[in-house]
């Protein structure tokens, strides 16, 4: 009964938390550029709250500050009380919000991607760069004599970033996957994704898939094999159906994802042929909705 009602809340694109039966364990849409929830602002970001087993994580803080306050406040979110948040990347559409959290929530930790000069602020060795001692002092970087390690700024420096380069299991069984983009006009841009390990399997939260969703299951999967629903951007917006339909076909065949709740920048053909092949198992998650989890 319950996929039939999961089903009909995709077509119709109602918003109401049907998918697994009420646990007190769901993720809630905070920001996104499509849904029903007309007291919700549409905008181009994502921002998902994530509760699960007493945890409460914030993933992304959407495109705009102030739209993304008044969203949280709209669907009954309280970014006060937070365990932690999760900055997906850098780009704006997801971190824009960041400016609201850190003023009503200023001690939580935020995991963010270690990147050298990046948004979030960094740090290297005063070594990264040649010295040349024939020049004179005032020629010299910090006139010869530079800091051990040179540390580097961001635009919200009141922040607790927590910066992450590897894949880390932060509490028992959350893990924080850390992935490279090699794609042309995100190389070298580094993207963090969430994967909660359940007795159902993998719950998956990734922001925009940069680094492709195929090599996020990659890391996902080596956790455990099963993944029970995978949420969020899966980049593929102007991909041609080709694309989708090699996408589509490696999360569903390869991998073998039990559910999928695609938005953001997932893309509105991919939406449609995705319903497709999930069937029932394709999972509305537009702005506002709220899904349960097992």
């Amino acid at each position: 009964m319950w996929l039939r009602r999961c089903f009909l809340a995709a077509l119709l694109g109602l918003v109401i938390p049907c998918c697994f039966g009420s646990t007190g364990n769901r993720v809630t849409i905070l920001y996104d550029a499509f849904g029903e929830a007309s007291e919700l602002t549409k905008d181009w970001g994502f921002a998902a709250l994530v509760e699960y087993q007493g945890k409460r994580i914030l993933f992304d803080t959407g495109n705009n500050a102030q739209i993304f306050e008044q969203n949280a406040a709209a669907a009954g979110v309280d970014l006060r009380h937070l365990d932690f948040a999760i900055v997906s990347h850098r780009h704006l559409d997801h971190a824009a919000g960041l400016s609201h959290l850190v003023a009503i929530n200023p001690g939580v930790k935020i995991y963010v991607p270690k990147e050298a000069f990046g948004s979030f602020g960094s740090s290297l060795p005063a070594h990264f760069y040649r010295k040349e001692d024939v020049l004179p002092d005032f020629m010299r970087y910090f006139d010869g004599r530079p800091p051990e390690t040179l540390e580097f700024g961001t635009a919200w420096p009141s922040a607790n970033f927590m910066p992450l380069e590897k894949t880390t299991e932060i509490a028992p069984r959350i893990f924080i996957l850390s992935l490279v983009s090699d794609a042309p006009g995100t190389r070298e841009l580094r993207e963090l994704s969430l994967a909660i390990d359940t007795p159902h399997g993998l719950i998956l939260v990734v922001g925009c898939s940069h680094p492709g969703i195929e090599k996020i299951l990659e890391a996902a999967t080596a956790i455990n094999r099963h993944v029970r629903i995978v949420f969020g951007g899966l980049h593929l917006p102007a991909a041609p159906d080709e694309q989708i339909s090699r996408v589509g076909t490696a999360l569903h065949e390869q991998f073998k994802v039990e559910r999928l709740a695609p938005g953001h920048c997932t893309g509105e053909p991919a939406f449609a042929a995705f319903r497709k092949i999930w069937g029932v198992n394709y999972i509305y998650a537009g702005l506002g909705s709220v899904i349960e989890l097992p």
